[in-house]
């Protein structure tokens, strides 16, 4: 199976249980670059207070976290959600995506 989330047009980040970074698309390596290619390294310390403790807590309920940012000029949406092997959580897939400030929003029944 061709790896298709490679380049996709949005940053899609991929961390085992334990926070180490297993996968990052183009987008995530270009987004992230300034940290260098943190593949095989820990996450964690990446972050703050309040975020690790997101972190743990997605990885303990198995809850997911959706917000916005606006981070140099560009609105992005950061969702957040574990990903499970047998239905244990196996770690957390992050994917952040440039959104505009206004978007058309659909009721659908």
């Amino acid at each position: 199976m061709p790896d298709w989330a490679f380049q996709m047009n949005c940053a899609v980040t991929v961390c085992d249980a334990d926070g180490v970074v297993v996968y990052m698309n183009e987008k995530a390596l270009e987004t992230f670059s300034k940290h260098g290619d943190m593949r095989g390294r820990n996450l964690i310390p990446c972050h703050n207070e309040k975020s690790v403790s997101m972190i743990r807590h997605m990885l303990a309920t198995g809850e997911s976290n959706a917000y916005t940012i606006t981070k140099n000029g560009v609105r992005k949406m950061i969702y957040q959600t574990p990903w499970r092997v047998e239905g244990r959580i196996a770690g957390l897939v992050e994917i952040s995506m440039v959104i505009p400030a206004e978007m058309p929003h659909y009721d659908r029944g």
